[in-house]
């Protein structure tokens, strides 16, 4: 078969050889009387059909200079086109056709005359060389050299004068496909804006009918809107409203992909004048409509709008009105049920939605549509984290609706604001002025002449507290930039008045101190939490674990002063009768004072957390003592008396225990305390709950606190059965009377010898002995046979537990010989030397001695050298007389709150099962009534 054959166009040297000489010659040339048809045309033909679509033709054709022609016969096309003035719809052809038949070469007469009836005429003709030229050039336009190198040949303004003089389709869709492609480099792009092609574009996009060249339009402009200052002068030219009219007229599949795209990108950092463009394009409606489309990427894009679009608070009702709230709530809720969906897919999701809390009707479609349990959701989720100031923000919207409030209640809403006191802020850009809610409209005023509603305006907000004066408020003002009005002080309590200086300062108003109250990240939160507080009774919410953690946290270690909000929302707590017996039951009083007074937080206990120093903690003292004193009104009013009356005979185990741990600290009548702690058994039932499993994880911290201060209620003076620390090392020993019988001469000699297990002998007086304890009087002076023997076993006794009692039955008290087999403290009691010796002590009926040697460990490791875990040990030994001593040292007057609940501690897991002995120590030094011999020092 014969090779096909060839034809001058097949090469690329004679393709750019015609193209060159059509650039110097004109846009017409003279016609091929075979073909019909132009060396131009063929050559351009061949180079868009053949050459720029092969393989690396693009590059061959940069290369080989084909640019420079084509640049140039398309510039020799615009400039023979008319002014811009001038240029009408329609009027491309026939300017198009004067251009030819004058011709732009300096030789006139070079067009052509007019043809014959059976051939093209010379426009159409025109119009096919430029519409193929434009073709190529958009084609080579596909790859970045090429782009550039048309941007360096200054190809832009010819192709923005070609929009603007030829109104055929094809010629406005291949140009606009060629605008688009150079959009691609940033460079290019601002040249085209500059150039002026937005207006252009936009009168192609109205007035075409074709669907290709809407295609090729739409994306052009999408590509031009590659930056926010782009996309804003898109809008202001009115590039927006064409595209959702065309939106709204539902075109066909592929146009509407387009359109949703191109919105998409000149939605983003939605602008005012985008946001009225498309509502006034009647774009919204069919927007909410696509969001359900079956095709994935019209449905993610127009969501993605839809989210962009709440930017703006003038378009935000009119969107809840088409039903966005709906559809954005739909879709987030299952992006966030998808197993492994990225946080970055819900970021714009979650801020639209927070941004559609800002007006009443999104929130009741909201709350209608389950956006609360969405909300709730968000904040429960630590992913969140970032977006959790963005939610609590948006809730505040639902400040005054008692429905909404009570459903967010219910959901757990305030141990999550509790939480969000002190968290982490957030990352979220700050919204703009145009963001703020629509249901307070921003009003104009030109040159800031004050209009009449605009000054009524301003006399509400000095009236209610918003503003102390007309110059702190301006004609651009706006709720979201104002502290909300201050709140009203709970004129019921009796304690109404005792305010912090924090909270009121002295010679200033309610409505001054309102306006200078700092607004920080946390002003939401609190803000809802006041809200609630405001309940008529509260306690659910606020007066628990969690709620009061996080206020005391918010307020002990904020970075700077605490807002006044949050010690407002604690007083009006403390001041409300509803909340008495949840401070009770929920150990919230014991948690004040522990927290404010004392300065330990659950984190510091038991090991103390590493912080800064407190520059504060005289003003926590002050705070946490208003607030007992708040509780201690509430408790001793007829009402407390009943309900605390109720609670410690009538209530749960749990509760009687809590009632009778938190009376100490309210209760300041002796009428009240003794009879419902001492007749009617509250601090048996306190005592006995030691030894349980604890309630509430600093349950011992606060028993130790409350024993303490029951003590101080019981005797005010302090406990008369301790004595004043006397130092070891100024005691002054008294004679030994022991040590002349271990000389080498003795006097007087020794008359019996003591045999113990180690083969020691320890010399001594028969008489002595005998009538130091009637165990020896019977054993050396009875008709034992020890009796009658010299050298006397005794059994079971090391050297260093026979000691002392050898130094105690020849008469020594206090020579210190009792020192010698106690452990130095760090030392277990239990098998040491010292436990021998009082074993010893009372086999051998020497009381004397016993109280001796319990003297000596209390002085050693309950002394000056001891600490909070030498109570367990000194109290392991089992000797009533040292538990006692343990007792007084833990609820000694002026101990270390940390030090005592620490030696409690000790004492709980020392007594272990057996309570008793732990129970009436304690009760014995907590009424005073305690027995036994002289104290050690309790110093610590």
């Amino acid at each position: 078969m014969a090779a096909a054959k060839s034809t001058p166009t097949d090469s690329l040297s004679f393709c750019l050889a015609q193209l060159t000489a059509a650039a110097g010659e004109g846009l017409g040339g003279r016609k091929d009387t075979a073909t019909s048809e132009t060396p131009l045309g063929r050559a351009l033909l061949a180079l868009r059909t053949r050459h720029v679509k092969a393989a690396g033709g693009i590059e061959r054709f940069r290369a080989r200079g084909g640019l420079r022609p084509l640049l140039a016969l398309l510039r020799r096309a615009a400039a023979a086109g008319p002014a811009p003035s001038q240029a009408g719809a329609g009027s491309a052809p026939s300017s198009v056709e004067s251009a030819a038949s004058s011709g732009p070469a300096p030789s006139p007469g070079s067009a052509p005359s007019a043809a014959s009836p059976a051939t093209p005429s010379p426009p159409a003709r025109l119009r096919k060389t430029l519409d193929l030229a434009l073709s190529i050039l958009a084609n080579c336009c596909t790859e970045g050299a090429c782009r550039a190198e048309v941007r360096r040949l200054g190809g832009i303004l010819p192709l923005v004068t070609i929009l603007q003089c030829v109104k055929t389709d094809s010629i406005q869709n291949r140009t606009a496909r060629a605008l688009g492609n150079l959009a691609m480099e940033p460079e290019s792009c601002g040249d085209i804006h500059c150039a002026g092609a937005v207006p252009l574009l936009v009168e192609s996009l109205t007035a075409c009918q074709d669907s290709q060249c809407r295609q090729s339009v739409v994306r052009a402009l999408r590509n031009l809107a590659d930056s926010p200052q782009h996309r804003l002068a898109l809008a202001q030219q009115g590039a927006v409203r064409p595209l959702a009219e065309l939106l709204a007229a539902a075109p066909d599949p592929a146009l509407t992909l387009a359109l949703v795209r191109a919105l998409l990108e000149l939605s983003r950092g939605c602008s005012r004048a985008c946001a009225e463009q498309l509502s006034l394009g009647g774009g919204l409606g069919p927007l909410v409509g696509l969001a359900s489309h079956p095709k994935r990427a019209v449905r993610e894009a127009t969501i993605l709008i839809l989210a962009n679009l709440c930017a703006q608070g003038l378009v935000r009702p009119a969107l809840g009105n088409a039903g966005g709230v709906e559809v954005l709530l739909g879709e987030l809720r299952r992006r966030r049920g998808l197993n492994g969906a990225s946080p970055a897919s819900q970021q714009p999701l979650v801020r639209a939605v927070c941004l559609l809390c800002r007006e009443a009707i999104n929130r009741a479609r909201l709350r209608d549509a389950g956006g609360l349990e969405l909300l709730m959701g968000l904040l429960r989720d630590p992913r969140a984290s970032a977006w959790h100031p963005r939610v609590v923000a948006a809730l505040v919207g639902f400040l005054y609706d008692t429905g909404a409030l009570g459903r967010l209640q219910a959901l757990g809403l305030v141990p999550l604001l509790a939480g969000q006191l002190c968290g982490e802020a957030g990352d979220e850009e700050e919204e703009g002025r145009e963001a703020a809610s629509w249901d307070f409209p921003e009003e104009r005023t030109p040159e800031r002449a004050e209009a009449g509603s605009f000054r009524s305006l301003q006399s509400w907000l000095i009236s209610e507290g918003y503003a102390a004066g007309p110059g702190d408020i301006s004609p651009d003002w706006s709720p979201e930039c104002c502290p909300p009005p201050p709140e009203p002080a709970d004129l019921t309590s009796p304690t109404s008045l005792r305010t912090p200086r924090a909270l009121r300062p002295p010679g200033r108003s309610p409505t001054a101190s309102a306006a200078e109250e700092p607004w920080g990240r946390e002003g939401p939160a609190l803000l809802l939490l006041s809200r609630f507080s405001q309940a008529p009774d509260p306690s659910g919410a606020l007066v628990t674990g969690p709620a009061l953690c996080g206020l005391l946290a918010y307020v002990t270690g904020a970075p700077g002063p605490p807002s006044p909000r949050a010690l407002r929302i604690l007083a009006r707590l403390t001041c409300n009768p509803a909340c008495l017996e949840a401070f009770v039951r929920s150990y919230g009083a014991a948690l004040l004072r522990a927290w404010l007074v004392l300065g330990v937080a659950p984190d510091d206990w038991p090991a103390l957390r590493t912080r800064q120093a407190r520059r504060s903690q005289h003003q926590h003292r002050e705070l946490g003592e208003m607030l007992l004193q708040n509780l201690t009104v509430q408790a001793e009013s007829p009402f407390g008396v009943g309900a605390l009356t109720h609670l410690l005979l009538s209530g749960s185990p749990e509760d009687r225990v809590a009632c009778a741990l938190t009376l100490p600290f309210i209760c300041r009548k002796p009428s009240l305390w003794r009879r419902l702690l001492l007749d009617q058994g509250g601090l048996r039932l306190l005592l006995s709950a030691l030894t349980r499993p604890a309630p509430h994880p600093l349950f011992l911290f606060f028993a130790a606190d409350s024993l303490s201060c029951l003590q101080g209620l019981v005797s005010p003076t302090g406990s008369p059965a301790i004595l004043p620390a006397i130092p070891l090392d100024l005691d002054p020993p008294s004679p030994c009377l022991y040590e002349p019988l271990l000389g080498p001469a003795p006097m007087p000699a020794p008359d019996l010898h003591f045999l113990l297990d180690s083969g020691l002998r320890l010399p001594a007086q028969r008489a002595a002995s005998a009538t130091a304890s009637p165990f020896f009087r019977a054993l050396l002076a009875g008709s034992f046979a020890e009796a009658q023997m010299d050298l006397v076993p005794l059994r079971g006794l090391s050297p260093s537990a026979a000691w002392p009692i050898l130094h105690h039955l020849h008469g020594c008290r206090g020579c210190g010989a009792a020192l010698g087999p106690v452990p130095p403290p760090g030392q277990p009691l239990l098998g040491s030397e010292a436990e021998e010796a009082l074993e010893a002590a009372g086999r051998f009926l020497l009381p004397g001695l016993e109280e001796e040697l319990e003297e000596a460990v209390g002085r050693i490791h309950l002394g000056p050298q001891g600490g909070p875990e030498s109570v367990g040990e000194v109290f392991r030994l089992g000797r009533p007389r040292l538990a006692a001593h343990c007792a007084r040292w833990t609820l000694g007057p002026g101990q270390c709150p940390r030090k005592r609940a620490l030696a409690l501690v000790g004492l709980v897991e020392a007594a272990g099962e057996e309570a008793g002995p732990l129970t009436e120590a304690l009760l014995a030094v907590v009424m005073g009534v305690e027995s036994g011999g002289k104290g050690p020092s309790l110093d610590c």
